[in-house]
């Protein structure tokens, strides 16, 4: 068998304290799953929680920096813990995430009630950590990003709206979850645009941090 075109390399991402790399099948997101972030974004419910994607290649990974994307003037960034799904639809660990969102472009997609893909699966539109292994404890501690040294959202990962078991329950009944998927788990209040130039951390406690500049 041959292939019509190069066969593209694996994303992976790499395994906290070890050499081992976790391969990316693909990114489920949730939308607005902190109460403050909701009515900031314009809703104050408890749906179920929806979800959009990014394609598998939109991470980038620890040390890396962030190129501002195109067809935008108002970049915005959104701190996440991540689910890393292992075999049988377990959780494999959890990683430190940033979704970012070109934040016109989804206001006037929501508009005209247009789908989102551009708007948030663009090329390196997922930042992540190593992943952490899973240990037995989900994280409940603070989540929290700064801008240049200035901290912007804060909040606890016991907000969220939908927990990590939840979320799971509600993506399986949607997607067959494999070993390789990521799910980033919602933002809380405070998300606001990037700069060229910026420089973005962040953490999750008990997972990790996360940090990278947009160029």
């Amino acid at each position: 068998m041959t292939y019509a075109v190069p066969i593209r390399p694996q994303p992976v991402v790499p395994v906290e304290g070890s050499d081992r790399l976790f391969p990316v099948r693909r990114i489920l997101c949730v939308g607005r799953n902190y109460a403050a972030h909701r009515r900031e974004m314009g809703g104050d419910d408890r749906d179920p929680p929806f979800f959009f994607s990014k394609p598998a290649d939109a991470v980038v990974l620890p040390g890396q920096d962030v190129p501002y994307p195109s067809a935008t003037s108002d970049l915005h960034h959104e701190i996440e813990l991540v689910v890393a799904i292992g075999e049988g639809g377990s959780i494999f660990g959890f990683a430190v995430g940033v979704d970012l969102t070109r934040r016109d472009l989804q206001n006037g997609f929501k508009a005209k009630g247009q789908p989102w893909d551009a708007a948030k699966g663009f090329d390196a539109s997922a930042p992540i950590s190593a992943i952490v292994p899973f240990a037995g404890t989900i994280p409940q501690g603070r989540i929290a990003l700064s801008v240049n040294g200035e901290i912007r959202q804060q909040a606890q990962v016991a907000d969220m709206i939908w927990s990590v078991e939840e979320i799971i329950a509600e993506a399986g009944k949607l997607w067959s979850l494999e070993a390789g998927d990521l799910i980033y788990t919602g933002t809380p209040e405070g998300v606001a645009a990037l700069r060229r130039g910026d420089s973005v951390a962040g953490e999750v406690e008990g997972v990790g941090t996360i940090a990278f500049k947009v160029v």
